[in-house]
């Protein structure tokens, strides 16, 4: 129907915008940008600073952080004008997406224009951007008050919230197409979710390794210097915060979560899944042993999006009954 099908492009033009927010976020943390905003005006921060003065009481907030005063002491006011304009960029974003899904959002509601059982569903979709919005800046705050950096956990939690949300619209924009009626096996679509709960668990720890700024340390492969497991490696703890034992645990992670992967994308004979997880696997290698080149390493986090992507569109084929 017409109307489903402004629904299945409105979704999928949120869920893309998403996708390139993850890409400036990713741009935003490897730049060591994030923290250069340390106010949250949900309303009036929308205009970076257009004069001079404004500039100057900015930078003066800054000049207090952890950042600032541990890490970025002889930074100028041109210097803290670059790194300010990846965090307002993020910032900026999200709000177009929150503008973005929420007009049309009411404009389909009063038009009487959502199929039935989809209220509720869209309802939840601008919850999750809200809840979002509230983790981003309390990502943030943890690195304001004795800390130079956010903490890790935070980031993680923030990511995958933004993969949920990613993968929630894909998942309602796929199920308002019409196709053809499909079945499949509970044995597929088992090992179709088993599948997915190690990608995120490996994304989980990607994010880990991005907060703790692990992907500089041991910068070769497949061996980390000249250990195969390396002597940080002690303890369950470990895995958690110590970078190199983090990172270890990711490459690990990552080289199970492959195998998981193209073991299910030859059960669907899906070439497409088989290619991006194989390209996915080069690009976090090539990002390591590049120590983090910048657009290597966004590449390497938009490559995580769309592999969700995938799996997602396989997901809902496995259920459309």
């Amino acid at each position: 129907m017409l109307q489903n099908r402004a629904l299945y492009f409105w979704l999928f033009g949120v869920a893309f915008m998403v996708f390139a927010m993850a890409v400036i976020g990713a741009v935003t943390r490897l730049t060591e940008s994030g923290l250069s905003m340390v106010e949250w005006r949900p309303l009036i921060g929308t205009l970076p600073p257009l004069n001079e003065a404004e500039w100057n009481r900015v930078f003066a907030l800054y000049q207090e952080s952890p950042e600032f005063q541990k890490k970025n002491i002889g930074m100028n006011l041109t210097e803290f004008k670059n790194i300010f304009f990846w965090e307002w960029l993020h910032r900026l974003w999200g709000r177009l997406i929150g503008a973005a899904y929420a007009i049309p959002l009411f404009y389909f509601w009063i038009k009487k224009l959502i199929p039935q059982g989809y209220k509720l569903k869209l309802f939840i979709g601008l919850i999750l951007g809200g809840l979002q919005g509230l983790m981003g800046w309390y990502m943030v705050k943890s690195g304001l008050i004795d800390r130079p950096s956010v903490s890790h956990f935070r980031l993680a939690a923030h990511l995958v919230l933004a993969f949920i949300i990613f993968a929630y619209l894909l998942w309602l924009a796929f199920s308002l197409k019409n196709k053809v009626q499909e079945t499949s096996s509970f044995c597929l679509r088992r090992h179709a979710w088993i599948t997915m709960a190690f990608i995120t668990i490996t994304i989980i720890w990607g994010a880990y390794v991005a907060g703790l700024d692990a992907g500089l340390v041991y910068n070769n492969w497949p061996m980390m210097g000249p250990y195969w497991i390396p002597p940080e490696l002690q303890s369950f703890i470990s895995i958690l915060i110590d970078p190199v034992s983090v990172q270890f645990t990711h490459r690990w992670l990552a080289m199970i979560t492959s195998i998981i992967v193209l073991g299910f994308a030859y059960r669907i004979r899906s070439l497409t899944l088989t290619g991006m997880v194989v390209l996915q696997i080069g690009l976090g290698i090539v990002t390591l042993l590049s120590q983090v080149a910048i657009p290597l390493a966004a590449m390497h986090q938009a490559g995580a999006f769309i592999l969700v992507g995938l799996m997602i569109s396989q997901l809902q084929k496995l259920y459309r009954n």
